[in-house]
């Protein structure tokens, strides 16, 4: 009964500051001002704290410009993780724009869909990372294309670095940045979370997704662990598969030494 009055009242206090922060997002994406830059990222903070999802930051966000933020991706929860630490705007699949609720947040954060299957839309796509970018907005790129089970980096597609390498014409000075980012969940309830329990917080994308978003708001106790790693410089002589290694190379070693506890 508890569990339930605190998810509602939970609910009730995120539905409120929705609709608050509502009329303003929809107000600069209209007349695309940078407050709508700001405003996900106070929404993301209210959802973390209404889902008991507690965020620890390591290591501190790159400065320079142009950035991406190459991250490993485990569940839905990545988005808004992220989203309450820095003001970025990510990169999605197409189908997300149909998805109940997350597709509309989604568009409300202007998250920038790829058509993977069209590839006659490839170029448009990628020159619209490319603009976002060199505006001064910070991309985030989930190299891996699809979920894990948050126990390890899956396989990095260099070619999701494409983007990266049409900024950098654009670029004032040539380079574009790469941040690698680690996100670990680690604990539920203040305990440290295994192997076993670490589908808790991840979702594979086999899993359907009502009956795992109620699962962790009945927890009410996730903690989590982003780590910012030293970033890759991509310029026009860098070679696009031996970035995506460097990248997948440090976001490697970052999540494993945070979910060995080290």
């Amino acid at each position: 009964m508890i569990t339930w009055l605190r998810i509602a009242i939970g609910l009730l206090v995120l539905v409120a500051v929705t609709l608050v922060l509502l009329p303003i997002q929809l107000v600069g994406l209209r007349f695309d001002l940078k407050v709508r830059r700001y405003v996900p990222r106070l929404w993301h903070r209210v959802a973390c704290r209404v889902l008991g999802i507690r965020v620890r930051v390591h290591g501190t966000l790159e400065r320079s410009r142009p950035l991406m933020i190459a991250a490993n991706h485990a569940s839905w929860k990545d988005i808004m993780v992220l989203g309450s630490i820095a003001d970025v705007v990510y990169i999605a699949k197409s189908e997300v724009r149909t998805w109940p609720v997350f597709g509309i947040l989604a568009r409300l954060q202007a998250t920038i869909f790829v058509e993977r299957e069209q590839r006659q839309k490839t170029g448009d796509q990628v020159d619209e990372i490319a603009r976002r970018m060199t505006d001064g907005e910070i991309v985030v790129l989930f190299p891996e294309g699809t979920t894990s089970d948050g126990n390890r980096l899956l396989e990095i597609k260099s070619s999701l670095f494409g983007a990266a390498a049409s900024a950098v014409p654009h670029a004032p000075e040539g380079v574009v940045h790469i941040q690698p980012v680690s996100i670990a969940y680690t604990g539920v309830h203040g305990m440290a979370m295994g192997r076993f329990h670490r589908p808790l917080a991840a979702w594979p994308g086999d899993i359907e997704l009502l009956p795992h978003l109620l699962g962790i708001a009945r927890e009410g106790a996730v903690d989590v662990d982003v780590d910012f790693g030293e970033r890759v410089d991509y310029t026009r002589s860098s070679n696009r598969k031996e970035v995506s290694r460097t990248v997948g190379a440090r976001i490697r070693a970052m999540l494993g030494a945070r979910l060995r506890g080290r």
